[in-house]
């Protein structure tokens, strides 16, 4: 079957706008309760047809509703919930993502003491838009279930169109989805945010969610939630990280941000085990490198600027103050460190201080 082009869109919205009769409005008004909100979809659905087809819509929600219709063949004005896995489906996404839901699921717990009375639902999920784990207030609970916000529902873009979860994991960033960004009709009163979560390698291993059917929500209250989604992601990453290399040393990397994720996992011979996403952009690390045995003072003297210069200082000042300690014995001051005696005789000389 070909993908769906922006003739085949136009023909189809024309095929359902034209569909007008008395009857068939009754009928939809009845389906969508009431007429004024079948007014509210028949315009929400003009608004994602006509972005679709327009050259000048760049974006990333116009171009999330474009590979929704071309990529995946949806229809804003489709009926339609997050499809659900069987209960042996289920069994084994959660047997693959146990590391991760183990790592998440404190995070999950306090994040829901701040946002879970404000009628807010939260969802971690995996690298394929799975609900793996759920919080959410008992009363609030019929609503999002409805919707289909619940374990075991997958939501993705290819099911559901356009939402938080499915662009976030689609793009590979945090996106907020505000009510009518959504691709369809029956999702426009939800409004939701979500970051995607990396593994110990950087690589995408799922997704962290927000999402709320309150009408008070604004612009400004979606940017509060979707920057404590991002920090409670962001803890889940060093939570992954720091338990794949539970026993190393973990040295943070020095960046224009400033952030505390840039994190090297060292181990006694100073050869590095393992970085963070931020840790790999920032030092331009790959598998590859890793693998090699590269040691994590030569990454960090490659880095150019005051910040790594600072770095190589506080080395220099740490082993100094070492050696003082241990009266110039290089073994003691090796075992003070934490590190063999042929790594400190490496850095000496690295920094010259013999």
């Amino acid at each position: 079957m070909r993908p769906k082009s922006a003739g085949d869109v136009g023909q189809r919205k024309d095929r359902w706008g034209g569909l007008r009769s008395p009857a068939f409005l009754a009928t939809i008004a009845d389906a969508f309760g009431g007429r004024s909100q079948m007014h509210e979809y028949s315009a929400h659905a003009d608004q994602v047809y006509a972005s679709a087809k327009s050259a000048a819509a760049s974006s990333s929600v116009a171009a999330s509703w474009r590979r929704c219709m071309v990529m995946h063949r949806l229809a804003p004005e489709e009926t339609r919930l997050p499809m659900r896995l069987a209960e042996q489906e289920f069994a084994a996404a959660m047997e693959r993502s146990g590391r991760l839901i183990a790592e998440a699921s404190n995070e999950l717990d306090r994040l829901f003491l701040s946002v879970g009375k404000a009628g807010c639902c939260l969802l971690l999920t995996d690298r394929d838009g799975i609900a793996l784990e759920r919080r959410g207030a008992v009363g609030d609970d019929k609503d999002f279930r409805d919707l289909g916000l619940w374990t075991g529902s997958v939501w993705t873009e290819a099911s559901v169109g356009t939402n938080g979860i499915g662009t976030a994991l689609a793009d590979e960033r945090a996106v907020a989805i505000f009510r009518d960004q959504h691709f369809l009709c029956a999702n426009i009163d939800l409004s939701c945010t979500t970051a995607p979560i990396r593994d110990h390698r950087g690589q995408l291993a799922g997704a962290l969610d927000i999402s709320t059917r309150r009408d008070d929500v604004n612009d400004a209250t979606l940017a509060i939630l979707s920057q404590t989604v991002r920090d409670a992601a962001l803890r889940i990453e060093l939570n992954l990280f720091k338990s794949a290399y539970a026993g190393a040393r973990f040295v943070m990397v020095p960046t224009d941000t400033a952030s505390t994720s840039a994190l090297l996992a060292v181990d006694r011979n100073d050869l590095v085990l393992g970085a963070t996403r931020a840790a790999r952009l920032a030092l331009k690390l790959d598998d590859h490198r890793i693998e090699a045995g590269i040691p994590a003072s030569d990454l960090l003297s490659e880095q150019q600027g005051e910040a790594g210069e600072d770095l190589l200082a506080a080395e220099r000042a740490a082993l100094m103050r070492a050696l003082s300690r241990a009266n110039g014995n290089v073994s003691q001051a090796a075992a003070a460190l934490g590190m063999s005696r042929s790594t400190l005789h490496r850095k000496m000389n690295r920094l010259n201080l013999h």
